[in-house]
């Protein structure tokens, strides 16, 4: 049985509040980089007396990807409906083409509207996207399914207490000595770091077909015609495409 046009209105309503929430908190969710951060580190000292000093860990918690996901899944049921109630109650369409390529057909002229909004408070998440941290060297590591960087050492001191001659002992007189402390290598630590974070070139690629994607939307406005459509579902190619 066909739905019909009130039933997707009350889904639509539903549907947007949905992704709002969704995506409002995946907003939240990249915005908070310790939760993106990660590091191992291990201490090893120089000899068997040395002190032991235990290990530090923290796992990333929070994945750039992951959050893309829930976006594209939230926000796919999203445009989907929209488009179909659009469909139905409009007339007037035109094909979303990008760089020659026909990423949706026969979208009403409603429809595009309303996707240039939507586009529009995508691009404030795209912008929000953290990036790895040009001074690193970063790499993907399967094991944690985040990037990592290599492994790198720094030293463990301990200041020790020596003693100084400043004049030697002689029968009328004692050794004149000066105590001073020296830093004295006693570990190493080796440290990992760890981001769920994505390569600045990856974000300003979403960017740039962002930008294409609303110069699209645009001109498809402008060249709508009239055509009736059913079952419109761009929602996947659209997303698809912005998040590669």
């Amino acid at each position: 049985m066909s739905t019909k046009l009130n039933q997707l209105i009350a889904i639509e309503k539903g549907a947007k509040s949905q992704a709002a929430a969704d995506v409002a908190g995946a907003f939240q969710r990249v915005g908070k980089a310790d939760l993106l951060a990660g590091i191992s580190r291990t201490y090893r000292p120089l000899d068997d007396m040395g002190e032991e000093l235990p290990a530090e860990s923290k796992r990333v918690q929070v994945r750039a990807r992951e959050v893309i996901a829930d976006v594209r899944a939230a926000l796919t049921r999203l445009l989907d409906v929209t488009a179909t109630k659009d469909s139905v109650n409009c007339s007037a369409k035109a094909d979303l083409v990008v760089d020659g390529v026909v990423l949706a057909r026969e979208l009403p002229v409603t429809y595009l509207l309303f996707l240039e909004k939507q586009l529009g408070e995508l691009k404030k998440f795209v912008a929000k996207l953290p990036t790895l941290d040009p001074a690193e060297a970063w790499s993907f590591d399967e094991v944690t399914d985040c990037y990592a960087t290599e492994p790198s050492q720094t030293v463990r001191t301990k200041k020790v207490p020596r003693n100084h001659v400043l004049a030697e002992a002689t029968d009328k007189h004692p050794a004149q000595v000066q105590v001073y402390h020296e830093d004295v290598v006693v570990g190493r630590w080796t440290t990992t770091k760890f981001s769920g974070a994505l390569p600045a070139k990856e974000v300003g690629d979403i960017a740039d077909r962002l930008g294409k994607l609303l110069d699209a939307v645009r001109t498809a406005r402008e060249e709508a015609n009239s055509q009736p459509v059913t079952d419109v579902e761009p929602g996947r190619a659209i997303l698809g495409y912005l998040f590669g």
